[in-house]
């Protein structure tokens, strides 16, 4: 016994309607998935910065010394966390301010200051020595985070 299914303009209507639902719901989620893991913190960013120090003797036996971080300029992502580790080779002490993002720290001969943060607005901040400010204190000792 054979059956005959008659369909119905209707039919195909609703079908048709039903297959497309189905398939923005099946693309909405996958764009839902890759838009969740691409906002999942990343991992930290490790820096390592080191005091250093310039000396020499001018001809008449006047002594010079300067101070600076090294690296002097460091590139980083907005919105990704970093981890500055600044380790202390040359100078007793080197309290410090990042102008810009709110941080304060010192840094000590022999030791390894650690600062973390994650930068969420792009432009250039100064990391700045309070105690080497000027060409009579052994300065300017001024390094720059670049956030991009």
């Amino acid at each position: 016994m054979s059956r005959v299914f008659i369909i119905h303009k209707k039919h195909v209507q609703l079908f048709v309607f039903v297959t497309l639902i189905i398939l923005m719901a099946a693309v909405y989620l996958s764009w839902e998935r890759t838009r969740t893991a691409s906002s999942l913190p990343t991992e930290v960013q490790t820096i390592k910065l080191v005091t250093g120090e310039f000396s020499s003797t001018t001809a008449d036996g006047k002594k010079l010394e300067v101070y600076r971080w090294d690296p002097g300029t460091i590139s980083l992502r907005k919105g990704e966390p970093v981890e500055l580790q600044i380790s202390g080779v040359n100078g007793s002490s080197h309290p410090f301010i990042i102008e810009g993002l709110g941080i304060k720290g010192e840094v000590k001969k022999g030791q390894t200051t650690v600062v973390r943060f994650t930068p969420e607005r792009a432009g250039t901040y100064p990391i700045i020595c309070l105690v080497h400010t000027d060409m009579n204190n052994g300065g300017p000792m001024v390094g720059y985070i670049e956030v991009h």
